[in-house]
This record gives C-alpha cells, sequence and structure tokens, in this order.
C-alpha cells in the first residue's frame, strides 16, 4: 500500500533475507542474542552482531540501536527493546519500540526497513494487536514526516501471523487512508449519564473498555463518517458501543492537542447526554459499565479522558 511516498508491505518469508537498508531484531534491553530472532540473526551473521550490541546495552525500554549487520546483505540491524526485565511488553513498549526504530533508520538516512511482528514472540504479544500498532506507527511516519521511509516491510514467518497482519495491517491502513482521509481526523466521545434505578444506587456514567489500542477504559466515541454531523456520529457510536439511545445531547467542550490520542493527531468533541438502561458492549467496546464520578480516579483510562472528566465534573458544577 502506498502512503505519500511511502510503500507499506507485509511479507512472509525469512526477515534476514528480506533486500532492505535494515532490518529491526525485537530484543531484550542487554541486548544479549540468545533466544527467537535474534538468534538466528546472531546465527547467520557472525557473532560481530552481538559484540557490537553489547558495546551499546543496556538500552531503555522501548529504545534502539543500531549495529552492524555482519554478513547479512543489509547495512544496519537495528536492536529495538521489545520487552522488560521480565520479558513482558505491553502497547506502550511496542509503539515506542516501532517508532524509535523508524526514527533511527531515518537518522541513518536509510530507505528500506523491515520489521518482524514485535513483541509476538518472547514477549507473548497478541499479532492481531501488534499489527494495529505497528500500521499506526507506519501511517504516521509515513503520513507526516517531511523525509519518509521509501518502503516499510513486514516480514512475517510463519502462515498465520502472516495471515494476521496481511488482513489487519491493510485493512487498518486502508481505512484510515482512504475512509477517514487526512487528518487531523475528526471524533466525538459521549459522557452519557445513566440515573440510578429504583432498586437505588447511585447516578453514573458509562465507561467502555477498549478493545483496540490504545487499551484502557474509554468514554464512549468514535471517528467522524463523511458526511456526518457530529450529533449523528454521537448517537450512532454511543449506540453501537453500548447499545443505549441517548437523549438531551449537548456540547460539552473540543479538545485538540496532538499528544491526546498516541495513534495519530485526532479532534474530539464531547458530549454530555442521557440515557436509561443497562450497557452493552458492542463495536470495539469488549466491556460496558456504569461508574460513579468517586470511581473514576481508580480507573485506567485512556487517551486524554482522566482530564476530559475531571473537566466535566467542573461543567456539572456550572450547571
Amino acid at each position: 500500500m502506498q502512503i505519500n511516498k511511502t510503500k507499506i508491505s507485509i511479507i512472509k518469508g525469512d526477515i534476514t533475507e528480506v533486500k532492505v537498508d535494515v532490518i529491526v531484531n525485537a530484543s531484550n534491553r542487554d541486548l544479549v542474542m540468545d533466544k527467537g530472532l535474534a538468534s538466528v540473526i546472531k546465527k547467520k551473521g557472525g557473532d560481530e552482531i552481538e559484540i557490537d550490541a553489547l558495546k551499546k546495552a543496556p538500552i531503555d525500554i522501548g529504545a534502539a540501536i543500531e549495529t552492524t549487520a555482519g554478513t547479512l546483505s543489509m547495512k544496519y540491524v537495528i536492536h529495538a527493546a521489545t520487552v522488560d526485565d521480565d520479558s513482558k511488553t505491553n502497547e506502550v513498549i511496542i509503539r515506542d519500540a516501532c517508532r524509535n526504530s523508524l526514527l533511527l533508520a531515518k537518522k541513518l538516512r536509510l530507505k528500506f526497513i523491515a520489521f518482524p511482528a514485535l513483541g509476538c514472540g518472547e514477549g507473548g504479544f497478541s499479532p492481531k494487536t501488534a499489527a494495529k500498532i505497528m500500521s499506526q506507527e507506519a501511517f504516521k511516519h509515513a503520513k507526516y514526516d517531511t523525509d519518509p521511509l521509501e518502503h516499510i516491510y513486514f516480514v512475517l514467518f510463519d502462515q498465520e501471523t502472516f495471515d494476521i497482519f496481511e488482513k489487519q495491517s491493510l485493512s487498518y491502513l486502508n481505512h484510515i487512508e482512504n475512509k477517514l482521509c487526512q487528518g487531523p481526523f475528526i471524533t466525538v466521545d459521549i459522557i452519557i449519564e445513566v440515573p440510578a434505578s429504583p432498586a437505588g444506587g447511585e447516578d453514573g456514567i458509562v465507561l467502555i473498555e477498549r478493545s483496540n489500542p490504545p487499551f484502557g477504559w474509554a468514554v464512549p466515541g468514535g471517528f467522524l463518517d463523511y458526511g456526518e454531523t457530529l450529533e449523528h456520529c454521537a448517537i450512532r457510536e454511543a449506540k453501537e458501543e453500548t447499545n443505549l439511545d441517548i437523549y438531551n445531547l449537548e456540547q460539552m467542550h473540543t479538545y485538540s492537542d496532538p499528544k491526546r490520542d498516541p495513534r495519530f493527531h485526532t479532534v474530539t468533541t464531547v458530549f454530555v447526554a442521557k440515557a436509561k438502561g443497562k450497557p452493552k458492549a458492542g463495536d470495539d467496546a469488549q466491556k460496558a459499565k456504569i461508574v460513579s464520578l468517586e470511581e473514576i480516579p481508580s480507573i485506567n483510562l485512556a487517551f486524554d479522558h482522566s482530564d476530559v472528566l475531571e473537566d466535566y465534573k467542573r461543567f456539572k458544577q456550572r450547571k
């Protein structure tokens, strides 16, 4: 797929055999090449790759450094720390490792880079989620960098992971590029107020647990479709993610900080609305629940929704 000057390809094969300027090794912080893909790179390219890497160890989690490629055909190997000291990973680490690898390749004035499925070996990360995170970072690089790489490859060794990446990455990139268009991307979020039930309890608001990165709990919401009003989008997204029919829709505030969304620049308009009934998760929400405002500080919220809900408290006080 072509995005501006950059081509993004998903191929099945051995990453050490791909004709590129640099390949990425999903490494540990100590840069020891004794497991997984690292051991394969070392076996094929020689001990000098690890010797060069160890001179720069340890590195921060999510950071990336370059070394010689030994006897391999590419110019460099980039080692990106995709697991912590307990050999665990998460979406932030994967995102940082991918982004820092792209930035390093650009700094080295390279044109062609190949990635494996970051974090999906020793880190045990979901290939489906890794595909989406890596696609988001590749898209941002291709779309917004003033001098992007010419070709980004995702190279998957086994058929199952290849099938997942081919489906998830290409469909995701097509959706962003062809449906959402140029960006910044317009979104809505809806703070849905639900009254206490006749049986008792407290008034609350609806939160959904996201099934796609970035993970965490969030105010329901989503992207504006072409030809759609913000109000219609809010009603649609509330229904899709919570199965609730909202009413008394009211705009609260618009948030436009380019860093509010780790995927790309989104501008969201937050609405306050009311609904009755029990939410039922749907679309990209894996769970939905009603929470009181007192519970909010203890919940892991995605995006800038902690700030949004603090503003909501002040909004309620002014009314």
